[in-house]
């Protein structure tokens, strides 16, 4: 005997998945950030792993150049690694991709970005913003942190003062022609 009601439409009903594809999927869904993926690195010099993306944040460890690291993500001029302790590094202490490379190939690599290849002279910048889309945008005049700025300010008595004791010059630097 059958309990269906006539009005039970069977195309309309919905099929109950396979029980290890929605296991599967949840286990996907719910993978902890740090099964995320991974970017594989290298520290080009030695470095300091700070507990948050600030210089002067806890330190929790290191790196020495040459070791490898696993990159998470970027803030500003910031990578956060997993290992091998997880922290935040300078992005300027790290090399992205496989292995270390060796001091002569990093030197032709920045010899040829600095277009000084062949002059024995290396020549690299780096522009380094520090401020991500979200927090330019998410920015607030705050005139407390602009008077704390300005109040770091010195004459310039005080200026050629500290250059003396600091042994600096002045010199004249001729504009570039246009």
């Amino acid at each position: 005997m059958n309990n269906i009601p006539d009005s039970f439409d069977k195309e309309q009903t919905m099929r109950i998945p396979n029980p290890f594809l929605t296991v599967a999927l949840l286990l996907t869904l719910l993978a902890p950030p740090a099964l995320a993926a991974t970017e594989p690195g290298s520290a080009i010099k030695a470095d300091e792993i700070k507990a948050e993306p600030f210089r002067d944040a806890k330190s929790v460890g290191s790196v020495k150049a040459g070791d490898p690291v696993q990159i998470v993500k970027r803030d500003g001029a910031w990578l956060q690694i997993a290992s091998p302790k997880k922290g935040w590094v300078k992005m300027l202490s790290i090399r992205k991709g496989g292995a270390a490379a060796t001091g002569a190939s990093l030197t032709g690599v920045a010899a040829l970005a600095s277009g000084r290849a062949g002059t024995g002279k290396i020549v690299s910048t780096t522009g380094i913003r520090g401020l991500n889309e979200e927090e330019l945008k998410n920015a607030k005049f705050d005139e407390k942190e602009v008077k704390t700025v300005e109040s770091y300010t010195v004459s310039k008595g005080a200026a050629e003062k500290f250059a003396a004791q600091g042994k600096l010059k002045a010199r004249q630097v001729p504009y570039l022609e246009q």
